[in-house]
């Protein structure tokens, strides 16, 4: 098996290199009657594409992607109604510079795959990583405008709340404010802050970790399953999956380790329509696996970019000692366009518990 899917009734898989000519993804299980734009399916690979400001790498990809399968155009000639059957979309690599990888070819770069990919298949794309190469996380991307659609009233929202040691101020959240600045900060006071601090990293051509944290709103209560078919199981599962991830936690996470059962518990009251209202939601919106109606929160740590300028001891694929010094583009914060991504995985695993619920129960929540 090569892993390249992941979802059980909404089954995502993708293909395609960093330094290939394209990459995609197939999503198989989609109901048909989805109705979706080009335009909206563009608009989160936008989010997502590089070289949008200093802060990330200066690849210049358009990220434009295709619809390939699995749709009719509606007689708009604009929106696309999905038919049931394996929707496929392609999104070309227009920016490669493999010549800038050629001095590592031999050589295992610190904190990267290239070793374990080497001593799994014996063999290895060294031209930006290939398969382990975030590059191909726009197909995740893409595949996430489509979940979006496929559950009711659903919104994922993520925004970046931590590079390095800077934390944004809870209390100045605002949603309204992430989409205009380059960080995808809900705290508009952090922003010189985190301009201030990532200039520093990237001249000195080092990197420096995050944490993104993802918020769905309009999660059916009900879906999600004890033991083995958890939503925030999945949920934690789609999230580790994106590269250089290296934490997940749901809800109040590490936190509830510090904090007595009081403190924790979410008291519930019932409400002037007669429904249970939670009156705090450190469990961030799951219990038992199963979703209790709330904002389902995640959030996620990433590590510092692999790539770097500083030289770093390693070994080659003949045994030598060697320091590696990585060339090329790289982003100085990974975290930064990891936000569209999270966003996605969320979807898509929300959609996936979302179908498998209905085909369980019968019920349309």
């Amino acid at each position: 098996m090569s892993h390249n899917t992941f979802g059980h009734l909404f089954r995502v898989t993708t293909w395609g290199e960093s330094h290939g000519p394209a990459l995609g993804c197939v999503i198989d299980g989609c109901p048909p009657g989805i109705r979706f734009t080009l335009s909206e399916i563009q608009a989160w690979l936008d989010k997502r594409k590089p070289g949008q400001s200093r802060f990330v790498t200066q690849r210049r990809e358009d990220d434009l992607v295709r619809v390939l399968s699995g749709v009719m155009a509606d007689e708009d000639g604009e929106t696309f109604i999905t038919t049931g059957t394996p929707i496929s979309m392609m999104i070309e690599n227009t920016d490669q510079r493999s010549k800038d990888y050629s001095e590592i070819a031999k050589r295992y770069r610190p904190g990267h795959a290239d070793y374990t990919y080497d001593v799994k298949y014996g063999i290895r794309d060294y031209r930006g990583g290939g398969r382990s190469s975030a590059r191909e996380t726009a197909a995740r991307v893409a595949a996430g405008g489509i979940a979006r659609k496929v559950v009711p009233g659903l919104t994922v929202r993520a925004a970046l709340v931590q590079i390095g040691k800077h934390r944004i101020n809870r209390d100045n959240w605002d949603w309204s404010v992430v989409g205009t600045n380059p960080f995808f900060a809900p705290d508009p006071a952090i922003v010189p802050v985190w301009e201030e601090y990532l200039d520093g990293i990237r001249k000195a051509g080092s990197s420096v970790g995050a944490v993104v944290e993802v918020v769905a709103e309009g999660v059916p209560a009900g879906i999600g399953a004890p033991i083995y078919a958890k939503l925030d199981q999945d949920i934690a599962a789609n999230l580790m999956s994106i590269n250089a991830v290296k934490g997940v936690e749901i809800g109040n996470g590490f936190e509830a380790a510090a904090i007595t059962g009081e403190e924790n518990a979410d008291e519930m009251r019932i409400g002037p329509d007669g429904k249970p209202v939670f009156l705090s939601n450190h469990a961030g919106g799951i219990l038992g696996g199963i979703a209790t109606g709330q904002p389902v929160v995640a959030r996620f740590a990433i590590k510092p970019t692999s790539s770097i300028l500083s030289e770093r001891r390693s070994i080659d694929s003949d045994g030598n000692e060697v320091d590696v010094r990585t060339k090329g583009r790289h982003d100085p914060c990974v975290g930064i366009r990891a936000v569209p991504i999270g966003e996605a995985m969320v979807a898509c695993a929300i959609a996936d518990h979302y179908l498998r619920d209905r085909g369980q129960t019968g019920r349309l929540k």
